[in-house]
């Protein structure tokens, strides 16, 4: 990334907007979750930065904190794929602080070869939708006690190809990236879709994003440098960080706006999904299903029966 072009749009962030206000941002530890952290605090919110990697996270504090002129930021780790781990960081999330004004579930993952999280779901569904909604679930309590609270979850154009394959969900047989990662892209605009149905009435909004094709360390391979070649030769051709984070810093700033509660957003606009992103059915069905996963995990935080009920209220059928 380059630094002096994320500084220079840094300092056209009104200064001390998000005062007082705590936002975690997950991903943090480069690319746009870095843009994001350091554009959140410069607007002068209390920023943590969820990083997989110390050392890693490490050096992306020390340069959001460079960038924004803030100190007010934290680094705290958790590993996505780990639901242990994503428990245990909850747990001292909440311990230490009393409010979530913005949650921001930015971190992804895309893989060629089929991989496996620690609890043995596919990697990227685990990752880039199961992960994040233990996450939010656990964390709901501080974001549904929190005044005017906003959930955003970074999602891609790429949702618009994906299906999501209920009998076949950890895509045991017939794996391929495209289909992998198009179904937890799915599963994004869905989570978000029906958390907002489900949270019908509460002072908290939501919605989800595309960022755009943006140039950053996301497929490449840290143990090969696969990918990097290709990222290489097309970066002209992409977003920066900072411009691909630009949506989700808008949308944890102010929301979604009035009427837009729940919608998928591009270029800081709603946008068209597709087909298969407007089937409240297939939302319900994820929802129970990823409640079912991710069940063990849930107990001994205090959800809001609306988000935990295996069966969708029947007020809201």
């Amino acid at each position: 990334m380059a630094d002096q072009q994320l500084y220079s749009e840094i300092k056209s962030i009104p200064r001390g907007i998000s005062e007082g206000q705590v936002m975690l941002v997950t991903g943090a530890n480069s690319g746009m979750g870095l843009a994001t952290s350091a554009a959140l605090a410069a607007a002068g919110a209390e920023v943590i930065m969820l990083c997989r990697n110390g050392s890693r996270g490490k050096a992306a504090y020390d340069q959001a904190r460079s960038l924004s002129g803030s100190e007010k930021i934290h680094l705290m780790l958790a590993d996505l794929s780990n639901f242990d781990s994503i428990t245990a960081f909850c747990r001292a999330f909440c311990e230490r602080f009393d409010r979530l004004d913005a949650l921001v579930n930015n971190a992804g993952v895309i893989v060629l070869d089929r991989q496996q999280t620690k609890q043995g779901f596919e990697l990227q569904f685990g990752v880039n939708h199961l992960g994040h909604f233990l996450l939010t679930l656990q964390l709901s309590p501080l974001l549904l006690a929190t005044d005017s609270s906003r959930l955003v979850t970074v999602s891609s154009g790429a949702h618009k190809v994906g299906h999501i394959h209920f009998d076949n969900i950890n895509l045991s047989k017939h794996y391929n990236v495209i289909r992998s990662y198009g179904q937890s892209k799915l599963a994004n605009v869905l989570f978000v879709q029906e958390f907002t149905s489900r949270i019908a009435g509460r002072n908290i909004s939501a919605a989800s994003c595309h960022p755009g094709a943006v140039a950053t360390q996301m497929g490449i391979d840290r143990q090969t440098g696969f990918g990097r070649g290709l990222t290489s030769l097309l970066k002209p051709f992409f977003r920066t960080p900072s411009e691909g984070a630009a949506t989700a810093v808008q949308l944890a700033l102010h929301g979604p706006g009035a009427g837009n509660n729940g919608k998928y957003f591009y270029n800081g606009q709603p946008a068209q999904t597709g087909k298969r992103a407007n089937d409240p059915e297939a939302a319900q069905r994820l929802w129970q299903l990823s409640l079912e996963l991710t069940g063990p995990w849930l107990s001994g935080f205090n959800i809001a029966p609306e988000l935990s009920a295996l069966r969708y209220p029947e007020n809201n059928q």
